[in-house]
């Protein structure tokens, strides 16, 4: 059996950390098997090397070798690649292909992405799993493959599972043996080493002098968060070595190629974060504007009781709990500023003992023949005009006006700005 370090100079596996040397040594045991392997890990960290590794240890080595990312494959058409179709099973199928699955037999297959598997794909990869059988698509006749599956994943699986998008049978099936390759921010040690390798590669390529980074440079490099992992590496060092004339590097240069998304700190976001909580949200804004409606419908009902008996104090007596309940305020109201200052005598409405407003016996009777003139009008306009009349009484003065219409002063305030008075 070769060595982890004869192995990961064999594929080009750059680094020292632990967890590295672990998941190829993990690679290397479970490779004389057939068992079935799941490799996790951030996008960019360089999944791919597992399935290879595995495949050139096995006894399939000298069969076929395919890599399929099934995210990148439209969800109509899967089934067809994965497993072949008949001719005419669908429209466009002018012939009988063979699938993956038919063509690695002997061999071993690498799904990438496999969390991005529609559902009735995962059925049928789940028979293949569970008895190496599987059936085309448009046809009836049960065929025998036989493959050694290793899948990989930058999806967490549990969620997954959770949500109803993966299903758990498919994954105890996938992660017979589970390895984990560590994202680049955990692995410090190896940063500069992985830098200098691609400098040294483009500097090949594009035949011009390696760069190399100042001290100051290296300490950015290892405290960046490199959220993309060894892609976004190779990415910055192949951009210095193209842009940069000056070949040595300072902090202030790589600086300016590393993007201030990801920060150098990692992002606290919650998992915990439910897809039910905007519904919930929604469902809460309905319950407001339900009981908004019913408490216009209360004040509309009391209005009217208002303009037909004309007693505003008697109103208030028979309706104390019906005004309290529409026109209660609470502690965090009190947080709400108008134009002009509110005293806070008038944030709760005395009902219990009113100052009784000085009302004209002729104006008494002449409000309620006015009433009966407009009977046609609207609500709204009946409204209008009982405020109108309140505050020529009171000649202006809203808490006087307010305490009469049984209502609170910063009903009034909101009632005169709506009718624009």
């Amino acid at each position: 059996m070769e060595s982890v370090q004869a192995i990961k100079q064999r594929f080009g596996i750059i680094g020292n950390d632990p967890k590295l040397n672990r998941a190829v040594e993990k690679a290397i045991q479970v490779a004389p098997t057939d068992i079935s392997v799941l490799v996790t890990g951030e996008s960019g960290v360089g999944k791919e090397s597992i399935p290879k590794i595995i495949h050139s240890l096995s006894h399939r080595k000298h069969g076929k070798y395919i890599a399929v990312n099934c995210g990148a494959i439209p969800e109509g058409t899967i089934d067809s690649e994965l497993f072949g179709h008949e001719k005419g099973a669908f429209t466009g199928a002018t012939q009988t292909r063979n699938g993956y699955f038919e063509v690695a037999s002997g061999g071993t297959i690498f799904l990438d992405e496999v969390g991005e598997l529609p559902l009735t794909t995962q059925v049928r990869l789940l028979r293949v799993l569970e008895n190496g059988e599987f059936i085309k698509v448009g046809s009836s006749k049960v065929q025998k493959t036989d493959v050694r599956i290793v899948a990989a994943t930058n999806v967490n699986m549990f969620e997954a599972i959770k949500k109803g998008k993966f299903r758990e049978d498919l994954y105890y099936r996938l992660s017979t043996v589970e390895i984990l390759l560590p994202p680049l921010r955990e692995r410090k040690d190896d940063i500069h080493l992985l830098f200098r390798k691609f400098a040294s590669d483009f500097a090949t390529k594009y035949k011009m002098p390696t760069i190399r980074l100042a001290d100051d440079a290296v300490a950015m490099l290892e405290k960046y968060h490199w959220s993309g992992n060894i892609r976004q590496l190779r990415n910055i060092a192949e951009q210095i070595s193209v842009l940069e004339q000056n070949r040595t590097i300072s902090a202030v240069a790589l600086n300016s190629y590393l993007p201030n998304i990801g920060s150098n700190l990692p992002a606290v976001i919650s998992s915990d974060k439910k897809e039910s909580d905007f519904s919930n949200e929604r469902e809460i804004l309905y319950k407001v504007l339900f009981d908004m409606k019913g408490d216009l419908n209360d004040l509309k009902k009391l209005t009217m009781e208002l303009m037909r008996s004309g007693n505003t104090q008697q109103v208030q007596k028979d309706n104390e709990g019906l005004i309290r309940k529409i026109y209660r305020e609470d502690e965090e109201e009190k947080n709400v500023h108008f134009e002009e200052p509110v005293t806070p005598a008038a944030e709760v409405l005395q009902i219990s003992s009113p100052t009784p407003p000085i009302i004209k016996e002729e104006d008494k009777y002449h409000f309620a023949e006015e009433i009966e003139e407009e009977e046609t009008l609207s609500l709204q306009d009946k409204e209008l005009e009982l405020i109108k009349k309140s505050l020529e009484r009171h000649r202006g003065k809203r808490k006087a006006a307010a305490e009469e219409l049984g209502i609170s002063e910063r009903t009034l305030y909101r009632k005169i700005k709506q009718y624009n008075l």
